[in-house]
């Protein structure tokens, strides 16, 4: 990383809007770590139980385009304290009122979606200081943020044994509680004016094909990416029998290996290009997702394989949003929404498609094959706009 990105945008906001969108994170994500002790205390199956930890993933989706358009108008560091401080509200009220039903236990996640808005406010904030050429290290930077998983990974789980899981809620205020004094004290709006977003605006990008494309592959990628990272506790526990702490250690690996991966992918996307690097994600990904479908009897295998495969989808997820500013520098901040929202929404249908088709079938097999076959989709779609998109964008500084 050369001394040019350094000096072209602001160092404390960027890192700033890492720290938020971290711990946003790892709270969004709490319920997919906790599920096993969770489902176990509120008798819940394998179905119910997906469909708990998909929830907060379709909530912060849809939550996505509201938060977008109140960071423009009262500006994303307003919004961001607002918005952390709603989501330590909820954490501090399931703390101390406590999760007794399935019912409760999705109201939660809905109000965890909160969290998982924070994309449309860390993203923003980080990349509106830096110029086209560096879009995709800013914004890889600012995204690595999803590394806030492997703590609630790592953690949650040996806490919830023992402390109790209703305890980890309010523990998780603690840094949370941290990262909203520092975003605080060293965030700050990026001077250029920002237009004010309206729903027509998103309308309009809508019927926009490329918008659908980037939607799409951003479903695919991060979708992949957080709906693995939701799923794989329960996968490891019902495949191989983890304990949960053991099946929480499992994911943090896999879900590390994305994390880190993502601003290394928006780096090498602005070295060899958004396009090159996403061809290579997705046939990586179709090939590793396939194969750990037929790996059941083999932990060390299909642990080994979600982990190149995670990363795999870390870089894709930096890739995207390297191209984003390429296509649509007039409209980031829409695309930004429709696209953080479409990879939210492909998310919770992985993590509750891997459920439905586990509860139906007895296995997972299917629910992989059925990613896989998607990935396949991606890079064929890909392959075939590449060529339109690097003749229209000519003329742009930064690689497509």
């Amino acid at each position: 990383m050369d001394r040019s990105f350094w000096r072209s945008g602001h160092t404390p906001t960027l890192f700033s809007a890492f720290l938020y969108f971290d711990l946003s994170f790892m709270v969004w994500y709490l319920l997919g770590p906790l599920q096993i002790q969770i489902a176990k205390t509120l008798e819940l199956s394998t179905q119910q139980r997906a469909l708990m930890v998909a929830t907060p993933i379709l909530a912060g989706a849809l939550l996505r385009l509201p938060m977008g358009m109140l960071a423009d108008r009262i500006g994303a560091k307003r919004a961001g304290l607002l918005g952390q401080m709603a989501v330590i509200a909820t954490l501090l009220g399931a703390w101390r009122i406590g999760i007794h039903d399935l019912a409760q236990a999705l109201g939660f996640g809905v109000l965890l979606g909160v969290a998982g808005a924070s994309f449309a406010v860390a993203l923003p904030l980080a990349s509106r200081w830096y110029p086209p050429q560096h879009q995709g290290t800013a914004m890889g930077i600012a995204g690595a943020g999803n590394s806030g998983t492997v703590l609630a990974a790592l953690f949650a789980p040996a806490l919830a044994v023992a402390l109790g899981w209703q305890n980890v809620f309010g523990i998780a205020c603690i840094p949370l509680g941290f990262a909203l004094a520092i975003f605080f004290l060293c965030a700050k709006d990026a001077p250029a004016p920002v237009q004010h977003k309206h729903l027509r605006d998103y309308a309009r990008m809508l019927t926009q094909r490329d918008a659908w494309w980037f939607m799409f592959f951003y479903a695919l990628t991060f979708g992949g990416f957080s709906g693995f990272a939701s799923s794989l506790p329960g996968y490891f526990h019902d495949q191989f029998a983890f304990d949960p702490k053991t099946a929480g250690w499992a994911t943090a690996a896999c879900v590390f290996a994305g994390s880190a991966m993502r601003p290394f992918g928006g780096l090498l996307a602005d070295r060899i290009g958004g396009t090159r690097s996403l061809l290579t994600v997705y046939g990586a990904v179709a090939a590793l997702i396939g194969t750990a479908g037929f790996s059941a009897g083999a932990p060390a295998a299909s642990l080994a394989l979600f982990i190149v495969a995670m990363l795999c989808l870390g870089a894709g997820n930096g890739a995207v949003f390297q191209l984003v500013p390429q296509r649509f520098s007039k409209d980031i901040g829409v695309m930004t929404g429709l696209i953080g929202m479409a990879g939210g929404i492909g998310g919770f249908a992985l993590a509750a498609s891997l459920g439905a088709i586990k509860q139906a079938t007895g296995v997972y097999s299917a629910g992989l094959w059925l990613f896989a076959c998607l990935a396949v989709l991606g890079w064929l779609g890909l392959a075939n706009v590449k060529r339109r998109w690097r003749e229209s964008l000519a003329g742009v500084t930064a690689r497509v």
